[in-house]
């Protein structure tokens, strides 16, 4: 006899006749199980998602390394795009010192000897009035090299005329992730260079497609929305990989679900079979909100579907895990985001090398860590590479007095590359600068307003970056006249 208490679940043998007065009476006893009860019941509670124990994350060095190759170039893109901001394209240092937590510098380490890390990239200069044997922070300046002009130039150009229909798809594609519609410009700028976009996208590129979106005001600023009546949804971006035809038994298609896992990485047979059934539920769109009520299961479904569109239509096809933190209520992601992104690994790979860790999208790369589908707009991350390992050739030719060699490489400045690993404490992105007013919205005015940086009242900070500026002086590392007038 089956009862609601828990002892004739201990105790296989039937209650003796002077414990019967202890059951309940009213119960009823059970149906017996017929041999098509007990199946159904296995295959449900088979087909059930059970409880995982945390995903162990296996690194991987292909695309750790391409991490690492991003990381190195962090400080030179930023005081690139800073400096690229202004009409003129140059900062005071005074000025630039206000936004060490843009470009992630430690609190206490003066900023001229980054610059100067960077010969073909950026050049110091005077005011004309200023004596050139006895430079000051407050009459120095920081400007872009005729190379690096030539390459922001170019790149305008490319955005301009060829990719400017693609660009405009993807901030329409980004506005349809999201239920109301819309974006704020803030929180577009912290993916705009990721995406390709140049930061002045609110003034050059969103005036030309009045027909995709329009700019509205809100209480938290500008923001983009899409136009009334908003253009049908653009179906996702195919898969990277293509099954081509092949005779051999391993490339034929499979009789059991299967998952494409990168190579080395083994998981756990509960994360397997989880993997398996989560990919055997419907599909979801990015594109389209979930019904009411929907499971966790299917919210997860289409929290994935997101993260992959953002993925695929970056340039490296890889992200920082906080910039798409920034997104979590606009395209309905889990709070613990970082967790679902190790969890499928599947679809994502998260890099914990450098002070943020990246997500990269699996499928857009080989297992050497190369890119199947390369970007059009990749080849001012080449340039830029280029224009950084030549200005290190520089570098070390002055110090030894020879030449340049053609064949150098990254390896000989690891020390250089581990310290700007380690750079700052904090590593702030572009929409940062929207909200501590170092840079208005405008993006062409630099303020005096917000807080005061603790560099600029720490005497013994200012005598070190008098001390690098005369050292640059002395080496001839600075103009001593330009017809800029920054003052």
């Amino acid at each position: 006899m089956a009862t609601s208490s828990s002892l004739s679940f201990l105790s296989p043998h039937p209650a003796p006749p002077h414990r019967l007065h202890l059951l309940n009476p009213t119960t009823k006893p059970a149906a017996p199980r017929t041999p098509a009860t007990q199946c159904a019941l296995a295959a449900a509670a088979a087909a059930a998602p059970k409880s995982l124990p945390p995903p162990k994350l296996v690194r991987c060095p292909a695309l750790d390394r391409q991490a690492a190759r991003a990381n190195r170039l962090r400080f030179a893109r930023k005081l690139l795009t800073l400096l690229l901001s202004k009409p003129r394209r140059f900062l005071p240092l005074r000025v630039l010192r206000r936004c060490h937590r843009y470009l992630g510098l430690p609190r206490r380490r003066p900023l001229v000897p980054f610059v100067l890390r960077y010969p073909t990239l950026f050049r110091l200069f005077q005011a004309p009035t200023s004596r050139p044997l006895s430079p000051n922070i407050s009459t120095l300046a920081v400007a872009l090299t005729p190379a690096a002009e030539a390459l922001a130039a170019d790149l305008a150009a490319l955005r301009g005329s060829e990719l400017a229909p693609r660009l405009a798809d993807k901030i329409h594609r980004l506005l349809l992730m999201t239920p109301g519609r819309s974006l704020p410009v803030s929180k577009v700028a912290h993916l705009a260079p990721d995406l390709g976009l140049a930061m002045d996208f609110r003034a050059t590129l969103c005036p030309r497609h009045p027909d995709l979106f329009t700019f509205v005001h809100t209480s938290h600023g500008h923001a983009l929305q899409l136009a009334d009546p908003p253009p049908p949804p653009p179906p996702p971006l195919p898969p990277f990989r293509t099954a081509a035809p092949s005779d051999r038994l391993i490339d034929r298609p499979r009789r059991f679900p299967h998952l494409h896992l990168r190579r080395g990485l083994n998981l756990r047979r509960a994360h397997r079979d989880y993997l398996l059934w989560f990919h055997s539920l419907p599909e979801a769109s990015p594109f389209e909100p979930l019904e009411d009520g929907a499971s966790l299961e299917m919210v997860e479904r289409r929290a994935c579907a997101v993260v992959r569109e953002v993925l695929a239509m970056t340039v490296e096809k890889r992200t920082l895990v906080d910039h798409l933190t920034h997104f979590r209520r606009d395209f309905g992601l889990p709070n613990r985001l970082h967790a679902m992104l190790v969890r499928h690994p599947e679809l994502f790979y998260v890099s914990i090398k450098g002070l943020r860790h990246s997500v990269f999208l699996v499928e857009a790369f080989d297992d050497d860590g190369r890119l199947l589908v390369e970007d059009d707009m990749l080849v001012g991350r080449d340039r830029l590479e280029e224009l950084v390992r030549e200005g290190k050739r520089m570098r070390r030719a002055k110090k030894k007095g020879l030449l340049a060699l053609a064949g150098d490489s990254d390896q000989d400045d690891d020390e250089e590359e581990e310290e700007e690993d380690d750079l700052g404490e904090v590593d702030g992105e572009s929409g940062d600068l929207f909200k501590d007013g170092s840079i208005g919205e405008d993006w062409e005015e630099v303020g005096d307003q917000g807080e005061a940086s603790d560099d600029d009242d720490d005497a013994e900070l200012d005598a070190m970056e008098e001390f690098w500026v005369k050292k640059a002086v002395a080496e001839g590392l600075v103009d001593s006249g330009s017809e800029l007038d920054a003052w």
